[in-house]
């Protein structure tokens, strides 16, 4: 475990494999932390990449401002970066990986930063405008009803107390451990609102895109997740100018770097091996 500062912020990182090996960023989603990753990243060190997982804003202690605004996306990448910048040198690239809201996250950083990038991979969450399509045509609406859900201070808070959190996740196809892990986690002071301000930070976005993502891009989706839908899954591939490869994983639920690291490190590492540095 290391630490990575951004102005008064603090994020602890969990690194694998060697030192000079090629880089690769894992951003987690909600509600997990860079622990999420173990199962891939050891795998990927494996092959020789050094892999570095942040624990991102809300989730590191030393990383957890108050107020939903402080969350934005344009803060969120602004992290991203300083991690990247801390482990290949401020001009330097990375192969970046992101999942759930990790992958929003790698999204946008591709959009708006793509020469710090040799190649992206997003798991499960598609681009932000796809997303947006595919709420507004079918069910993808329906299944992000939590979203909605997360916007009231407080009432979420109350909802997923107690043994509730551990059960939701569970309901969407977490294991009853890594339910219990990441549940535990967001009972320490605060973590939970901050881990919610990514959803209320929503309203806060600005009008317009990051563009079209222009690095060679792997998207992961599996046919078991209950948050993004397939219509959704299948938009990604309208905003990508580069090589682009699309994996649907059969009775693989949301939690893909946790439920099929084996699989989803494979995909990765074939997807790096074409682009080295």
């Amino acid at each position: 475990m290391r630490t990575v500062t951004r102005g008064e912020l603090t994020f602890d990182v969990v690194e694998h494999g060697p030192a000079d090996g090629d880089p690769v960023l894992l951003l987690h989603g909600f509600p997990q932390h860079a622990s999420s990753w173990a199962g891939v990243a050891s795998r990927l060190a494996g092959r020789g990449y050094r892999c570095v997982a942040p624990d991102q804003r809300g989730y590191s202690p030393g990383a957890r401002p108050a107020g939903a605004r402080a969350y934005v996306v344009d803060e969120l990448v602004a992290d991203a970066l300083a991690v990247l910048d801390d482990v290949a040198g401020p001009d330097g690239r990375a192969h970046v990986v992101g999942h759930d809201w990790g992958a929003a996250v790698a999204w946008a950083l591709a959009g708006r930063h793509p020469d710090r990038l040799r190649s992206l991979t997003a798991v499960s969450v598609p681009p932000p405008a796809a997303m947006l399509r595919a709420m507004r045509r079918g069910r993808q609406a329906l299944a992000s009803w939590y979203m909605l859900a997360f916007q009231v201070p407080g009432l979420a808070e109350r909802g997923l107390a107690g043994s509730r959190f551990a059960t939701m996740l569970r309901r969407s196809g977490q294991s009853a451990p890594a339910a219990e892990r990441d549940a535990a986690a967001m009972a320490e002071d605060g973590a939970l609102t901050a881990a919610l301000n990514w959803y209320r930070a929503m309203r806060f976005a600005r009008g317009g895109s990051p563009g079209r993502v222009r690095v060679p891009t792997l998207f992961v989706w599996s046919d078991g997740d209950t948050a993004i839908t397939r219509d959704a899954a299948l938009l990604a591939d309208r905003y990508v100018e580069a090589p682009f490869r699309f994996v649907e994983l059969r009775g693989v639920s949301h939690w893909v770097p946790d439920q099929a690291p084996a699989q989803l490190a494979e995909l990765i590492a074939e997807h790096l091996a074409a682009y080295p540095s």
